[in-house]
């Protein structure tokens, strides 16, 4: 009952500031300031609301159809001329079922084209501001993040009716006063726009909200990573927990840093997708917005949950560490480690997957696995072909159904080992799991990249573009894609150049995070033809507006170390069958006779 009454009493609050501010008593933005947020504009290039280059930012939320919206563009145009580059104009589209095509139209029919168009197509940015109608500017000041206006563009246009021409024109009084230093007279009215239907709405009554809802969202999605034992730096294991980190829960959905996925959600679509739905986002920010009620009943988040897995894929087949404990020291800049281990198996055999277990994940930046065997190929390293690998943020799979890798007869792995240091020696002793396949798939699938290496990223750059290709001689099926760059990587895109000129994007990754190496598992493999190119495009963000930037006034070029830069879009892939010569390809395997408890007499 207690809980209750606080409930409702911070519900008046609320109604009661809401009041305030519509008066023009609580002004200047001072009671509460926008949090960061990070939206796509209609080329899919990312916008991140603290990195905005104005004095102020005006947000005005639309959605496609609605009439004054439409009327409020010219408005808009004439503000943004009158004031220049001190106050940025964002048109912010809202509304969920607005495609990326039907937003275009829109933009282009009403010469929307000097504005910043943004989408929210989880309406998580209008939700947080409580905008509740199209047409609704909110006027943020950069120096503080705090709002000092929010309301309607003027007072010629309400539902139905409006004036020839404004009497009271607040946005622009709003701005005139802000460009002078000057208290704002009037920091809220109300917007006359088209009603916003949420995917969520706000609950009548929290009691139950918390565990109904909210809790099996954290369990599908954070969980996982935010239990003991887990990569999560914290533990979402009671309510208390997660009610003291609800603002930060708010911040990393707005921004996108979590769940970890930054694929374009309008490009695709993926077998791995960590990403909330609507629904779920808007049923988070909803509990953190109501001051993250607890409610009546039991916390499901105290249940205890069941152990990690050694191996998350399994069962290995069989395991290899390194040979002995590598020795990180305290402190210093290391080369890569290049450790041979030897195989417990003297025949080639299939694998259907391949998992790394970081010994030290204190110290240890990423593992490469490879195979090299006599007369076989290689990847450019010197060291074989790539069969796996391991960053933060890396989750490794099976390898599809009917596909596996060779390890062929002769095979010998090379482990390539990053440490960076952390100011203390510490020792690791990294481990492989090996997954074995009982037959010869159909198809042997391969790590391949393209690559471009010739870097030359000059300093202070905030958009310095690089591209690389890789062609297909033959026909064959693409099933995961991956961006890789480092600290200064902004951005990645792949497209499919077909032989017939045309051009398929096939994942964009318009805000690439280095923290997370992700790699992006097609739902449905991608077939391409013979002669077909995949081409890679990208940008770097070599300035001082980078805050991951370790050096902007160095000119960067291609190099192993995370201060230098890489350009590389990996993908695993398979070429097709040679039906003709299937009967005649020789197996990997001698003719020994299998025994479950000898991985080295396994018979393929």
């Amino acid at each position: 009952m207690i809980f209750l009454n606080s409930a409702l009493l911070r519900g008046h609050a609320r109604l009661i500031l809401s009041a305030l501010m519509l008066f023009g008593i609580v002004q200047n933005g001072t009671a509460s300031g926008v949090p960061n947020f990070n939206l796509l504009d209609l080329h899919a290039r990312n916008y991140e609301f603290r990195r905005a280059d104005a004095k102020a930012v005006i947000l005005f939320f639309t959605g496609n159809g609605c009439p004054i919206a439409r009327k409020s563009v010219d408005k808009l145009k004439s503000l943004r001329k009158r004031f220049g580059p001190d106050v940025a104009f964002w048109i912010v589209n809202t509304y969920s079922a607005d495609s990326v095509e039907d937003c275009w139209k829109e933009y282009r029919d009403f010469k929307m084209g000097p504005l910043t168009y943004l989408r929210d197509p989880k309406q998580q940015l209008a939700l947080i501001l409580g905008v509740e109608r199209t047409a609704e500017v909110v006027a943020v000041r950069t120096d503080t993040w705090r709002t000092f206006y929010q309301g309607a563009i003027d007072d010629q246009f309400s539902e139905g009716a409006q004036r020839p021409a404004p009497e009271k024109k607040f946005l622009e009084d709003a701005l005139v006063e802000f460009s002078a230093g000057k208290d704002i007279s009037t920091a809220r009215t109300q917007a006359h726009g088209c009603r916003i239907k949420f995917s969520v709405e706000e609950p009548s009554d929290f009691k139950a909200f918390y565990t109904s809802s909210v809790t099996p969202v954290l369990h599908a999605h954070c969980v996982e990573c935010h239990r003991s034992g887990a990569i999560g730096p914290w533990t979402m294991d009671s309510y208390d927990h997660v009610k003291d980190y609800s603002r930060m829960i708010e911040e990393v959905l707005l921004t996108g840093q979590m769940p970890p996925w930054h694929a374009d959600p309008g490009v695709g679509h993926w077998a791995n997708d960590r990403s909330l739905s609507t629904d779920e986002a808007q049923t988070l920010l909803r509990w953190v917005v109501a001051g993250a009620p607890r409610g009546e009943g039991d916390d499901p988040l105290t249940d205890p949950l069941a152990p990690l897995p050694d191996w998350p894929l399994g069962e290995p087949s069989f395991t290899l560490k390194l040979p002995a404990p590598e020795d990180i020291p305290a402190n210093g800049v290391l080369d890569y480690r290049h450790i041979s281990v030897e195989l417990p198996i003297t025949n080639g055999v299939w694998l259907s997957g391949l998992d790394v277990k970081p010994g030290n994940r204190k110290v240890v930046h990423h593992v490469i696995v490879r195979a090299k065997w006599p007369d076989g190929p290689d990847d450019g390293s010197g060291y074989g072909v790539m069969l796996t690998g391991w960053a933060p943020g890396m989750v490794n799979a099976r390898f599809v159904p009917g596909t596996g890798k060779a390890l062929p007869q002769g095979s010998k792995l090379d482990l390539e080992m990053h440490y960076t240091t952390m100011g203390s020696p510490q020792k690791d002793q990294t481990e492989i799991a090996f997954y074995l396949l009982e037959d010869k798939p159909t198809r042997e699938v391969t790590t391949r990249a393209a690559i471009q290496s010739q870097l030359n990223i000059p300093p202070g750059s905030d958009e310095s573009r690089d591209s690389a290709v890789y062609g297909f001689s033959k026909p064959a099926t693409i099933y995961s894609l991956m961006p890789h760059m480092h600290l200064r990587g902004k951005w990645m895109r792949f497209e499919l150049l077909l032989p017939t000129g045309k051009r398929e994007t096939l994942l964009d990754v318009p805000r690439y995070d280095f923290n997370w190496q992700s790699v992006y598992r097609f739902a449905e493999p991608r077939h391409v033809p013979a002669g077909a190119w995949l081409m890679v495009t990208g940008g770097f963000d070599n300035s001082e507006g980078n805050p991951s930037n370790p050096a902007p006034r160095k000119r960067v070029q291609f190099g192993q170390q995370s201060w230098d830069e890489m350009f590389i879009g990996f993908l695993e892939a398979a070429d097709d069958p040679e039906s003709a010569n299937l009967a005649s390809e020789k197996p990997l395997t001698s003719k020994k006779e299998s025994s479950p408890s000898n991985p080295n007499s396994t018979k393929l």
